[in-house]
């Protein structure tokens, strides 16, 4: 039987607003969870939403060029500052241009809301115009989708919605709204709070003391243990709790991609990130290992290579919020479900009160020392700028304090490895989906969020044409996001895998013109001149391939105030390293 949510009755502490059309209710539920800001692309179906947001100032709509971009800049809002992040399209081909983010956010954890205009009701499964499934099409690819077909459920299925989002492991929501539903009027009663049949996908889950305690005894007598921390640590806000445990149990930390910032990586106890790309110490003390602390990590197949041979001394603690994470990947030891911060904090609170006393791992620390000294990130100097070189000159400029976005490639690997990240919500980028385009629309997100922090975009060329045309989003609305390009006229990460595997047979991999390709020694020969490009949509640009104007060129960026982009150009030869081939193990890392 369908419950009455059109009844005080139904919630006897709600409140009854005044009658009003479907799609006002939907602003008024919006601006009662929060949002100041909505990455919108207005359509025939969602144009009844677009008329209702006009009449707010509460609200602001930022119009993007491209629903992805909307949908990218609506994740790189959420990921900045842990708020939902909310984008809007109209039905067909306007909904399923978020599809991409909506993956994206699903595969990385990000609380993100999508709506969308639908047809009318009495069109749906008729084939109209402009109709997609868009309820069944993002069902494997969503914490929840709704499709509402009475406007009397919109506050309910709101207050679900967001928190659904936030809640548990955060993830994306859909809720499509026909347009009959948004012209529908009626008298909201909005609810203050949410039931749902199952709590699983939102319960906050609390490891015991026994469990905790086992923990504890587990590190009291291991000699060589590691923390492998993820993007659970950032989504938690567990990143101080993480420290306070990392320096009482004096354990090393190395991190995921998505747990990047989550440990400060200039402290002594930060073996950075691990895994494919990630840092040959990190991967070394993981493998070598007899005891792994995972926390708020999943096992992911870029961290864990040849899973028979991951960390096949140690055992295993995984504390994770979602049980279903739990030997999925890897077998482990001691599965605990529970709320990182929760965890983290009980754990030092424990540890104090039971005056814990690190084991001595003095051996094991000065072998991770030497490791470090022998095989830092590093790169061979050239006489052109290299990429590396490039993302190093931007670190030592913004001293560490900005927010970096990426493209997806080999300049995503390079931002990591060569610009040090000290806090979490600095390194933004998309890790599991690896979504190429991701990088600019995200900065624009970001800055939103953030105006008073540089935000920039490393990116590729490739990953960069994708979604180029937000520049002009970012002129017409004045965010400085800004844009750094690695341009090396090739899809990168591809060519390397072509060198490494395929005997440098280029299987479309070549960005200009074939016949001339541009480089560092043919100016002549670029493809295309992204600083026109970016001069046609009203912003600054500037091109760059001497050494000795490098730095310059950079600060002439951060110091722009406005929208910038900096055409770097770098030669196609450089691979990203170290490199553990896919599927394999440590043992076949490639380090030259």
């Amino acid at each position: 039987m369908k419950k009455d949510t059109t009844s005080p009755a139904a919630f006897p502490k709600a409140e009854i607003g005044r009658e009003m059309k479907g799609s006002d209710c939907v602003v008024e539920c919006l601006i009662r969870e929060g949002v100041d800001v909505v990455f919108a692309y207005p359509g025939g179906a969602s144009q009844e939403l677009h008329q209702s947001l006009a009449r707010t100032d509460k609200i602001r709509v930022i119009l993007p060029r491209h629903e992805q971009g909307g949908s990218f800049a609506a994740e790189g809002y959420a990921r900045v500052t842990g708020k939902v992040g909310v984008c809007m399209a109209t039905s067909g081909p306007g909904a399923t241009n978020l599809v991409s983010a909506i993956a994206d956010a699903f595969m990385d954890s990000i609380p993100m809301v999508a709506i969308t205009g639908q047809v009318f009701s009495k069109y749906i499964g008729k084939m109209a115009f402009q109709e997609t499934d868009f309820y069944g099409m993002t069902l494997p690819i969503v914490k929840h989708s709704y499709l509402v077909m009475d406007a009397s459920d919109l506050p309910r299925i709101f207050k679900e919605a967001f928190h659904l989002a936030r809640s548990g492991r955060p993830g994306p929501v859909v809720i499509d709204i026909p347009k009959d539903v948004q012209q529908k009027k009626f008298q909201p009663v909005y609810p203050t709070a949410v039931e749902f049949r199952s709590t699983y996908a939102t319960a906050t889950q609390h490891a015991s003391d026994a469990e905790l305690k086992q923990v504890l005894a587990l590190i009291a007598e291991a000699k060589r243990p590691v923390l492998y921390t993820g993007g659970g640590i950032i989504s938690a806000e567990a990143h101080q709790e993480l420290k306070a445990f990392a320096e009482a149990t004096n354990v090393p930390v190395a991190t995921t991609l998505m747990g990047v910032g989550g440990f400060p990586e200039t402290h002594p106890l930060s073996m950075q990130w691990f895994g494919m790309h990630g840092s040959a110490y990190g991967n070394w003390a993981v493998d070598q290992s007899d005891l792994l602390l995972c926390f708020g990590a999943r096992f992911d197949d870029r961290i864990t290579g040849n899973t028979d041979h991951f960390a096949a001394k140690a055992k295993i603690v995984h504390i994770d919020i979602d049980a279903s994470e739990h030997n999925k990947n890897k077998r482990v030891q001691l599965p605990i479900t529970s709320d990182i911060k929760f965890a983290l904090t009980r754990l030092n609170e424990l540890a104090k009160a039971a005056k814990f006393s690190p084991p001595d791992t003095q051996a094991w620390h000065t072998q991770i020392a030497a490791w470090k000294k022998e095989h830092p990130f590093a790169y061979e100097e050239s006489k052109h700028i290299v990429p590396q070189e490039a993302v190093k000159v931007l670190y030592e400029l913004t001293k560490g304090d900005a927010i970096i976005t990426t493209g997806v490639g080999q300049h995503q690997m390079w931002a990591a490895q060569f610009y040090r990240f000290n806090e979490p919500r600095r390194y933004i980028s998309s890790l599991g989906l690896g979504a190429m385009g991701f990088g600019y629309p995200a900065a624009m997100g970001a800055k939103v969020a953030c105006p008073d922090k540089q935000v920039i975009d490393i990116d590729g060329d490739g990953s960069f044409m994708m979604n180029i045309q937000e520049l002009a989003t970012c002129h017409i609305e004045k965010i400085g996001a800004k844009a750094m390009i690695l341009n090396n006229q090739h899809l990168g990460m591809v060519v390397q895998w072509e060198d490494r595997f395929y005997g440098s047979v280029r299987g479309n991999t070549i960005l200009g013109d074939e016949t001339n390709v541009g480089s560092p020694d043919n100016l002549a020969g670029l493809y295309p001149n992204f600083v026109q490009i970016a001069e046609g949509f009203g912003v600054k640009g500037r091109r760059v391939h001497l050494k000795s104007e490098l730095k310059a060129a950079i600060q002439e960026m951060l110091d722009h105030d406005g929208p910038y982009v900096l055409d770097v150009i770098v030669p196609y030869t450089e691979h990203v390293l170290p490199m553990i081939p896919a599927g394999r193990t440590v043992k076949d890392m490639l380090l030259k």
